[in-house]
């Protein structure tokens, strides 16, 4: 049985870079191997419908990035965020999900079985939230602060106008992150978002 480590901000396992957060969570509750926070990680995101373009993308930069020694951030949601976790697992190396709900509330339930596959290859699963918080919609987008706070870099992989991924771009420009889009076809709506990133000075991943 996996044992929760609770880890507050007084900690010295406590992640660095959140401790530069104004709104950084007091406590972080972790499954796994909580060594990950303080290594050097990078957030790859994007939207849950995207295109098999997206999943590709995603899973080809985690698997380059997860081969160069970084930790793969993303938020276990279907789509990008689980194809970025999945490139990562197939290059033998370390990513960590930042959960919306409670450990014991995996969302969505589909990846119940990728988050267990993260556990066994030595990753993370980290939350905010206890183990009695309730499921509120609002909490997904709040923990992107948190997704982009473990990280000096983000890469938007695939995204439409209103993605939760673009919330998770704006928490890293306010944090001083470097914010990485990856272009996609103007005529589709999943590139809409990463596009318009470039376009207001983001940086353009060409991969």
């Amino acid at each position: 049985m996996n044992i929760i480590i609770k880890l507050k901000e007084t900690n010295t396992r406590y992640p660095r870079l959140l401790k530069n957060l104004d709104d950084r969570p007091k406590t972080i509750y972790a499954l796994g191997n909580i060594e990950n926070l303080n290594n050097k990680c990078i957030a790859i995101i994007g939207s849950r419908d995207c295109t098999s373009y997206g999943k590709k993308m995603a899973q080809l930069i985690a698997f380059f990035y997860a081969k160069r020694g970084y930790v793969i951030v993303s938020g276990l949601a279907k789509g990008i965020d689980s194809s970025a976790h999945l490139g990562a697992l197939l290059a033998n190396g370390k990513t960590i999900a930042v959960l919306g709900t409670g450990l014991n509330k995996i969302y969505p339930y589909e990846n119940t079985e990728l988050a267990r596959r993260i556990i066994r290859s030595n990753g993370t699963i980290i939350s905010e939230y206890s183990l009695n918080d309730k499921i509120q919609r609002d909490n997904f987008a709040y923990r992107n602060r948190i997704i982009s706070g473990l990280c000096s870099d983000i890469i938007v992989v695939e995204a439409t106008e209103k993605s939760g991924a673009l919330i998770t771009a704006e928490y890293a420009l306010l944090q001083g992150k470097n914010v990485y889009a990856v272009p996609g076809n103007i005529n589709n709506q999943n590139s809409s978002g990463t596009n318009r990133l470039i376009k207001d000075g983001a940086k353009m991943l060409l991969f």
